[in-house]
């Protein structure tokens, strides 16, 4: 290291924090284990309220489903923050793009099919006529 490197650090120029994008700061394997434990716990917390929630009388029929869309995506931000470890930090710009990017594709593919599937639908004729079109 450098002399004005030593000196920078000595002088507070250089903080403990500063490090490059994509560099994960040096913590305890305990910290990952309890990171990944308390994901876990979450994870198998949202999946029992579901199973709850489909199986449960305590919730109004019709609003059982928006109860499981509630609980799935809770538990997609669940997977997301404690296992692939997406944060709103500088460092993770690309991982967020990257995400967005595959919601939107996934977005534009699930619309689109069901948009061809409703057309195809809609458009088809029937079979009893297209049963008497053959006589």
């Amino acid at each position: 290291m450098s002399e004005l490197e030593t000196d920078l650090h000595r002088h507070g120029g250089i903080g403990h924090e500063d490090h490059a994008p994509g560099d994960e700061p040096h913590e305890s394997v305990g910290h990952w284990v309890r990171n990944y434990l308390l994901g876990l716990f979450f994870a198998v917390v949202l999946t029992i309220c579901s199973f709850w929630a489909a199986t449960s009388h305590m919730i109004w029929a019709p609003a059982v489903p928006v109860a499981i869309v509630v609980f799935a995506i809770a538990q997609m931000g669940v997977h997301l923050v404690f296992f692939l470890h997406i944060t709103t930090g500088p460092d993770n710009t690309n991982n967020v793009l990257a995400l967005a990017f595959g919601v939107l594709v996934v977005f534009l593919l699930v619309t689109g099919s069901v948009w061809i599937m409703y057309h195809l639908n809609h458009n088809m004729m029937p079979t009893d006529e297209m049963m008497q079109m053959q006589r």
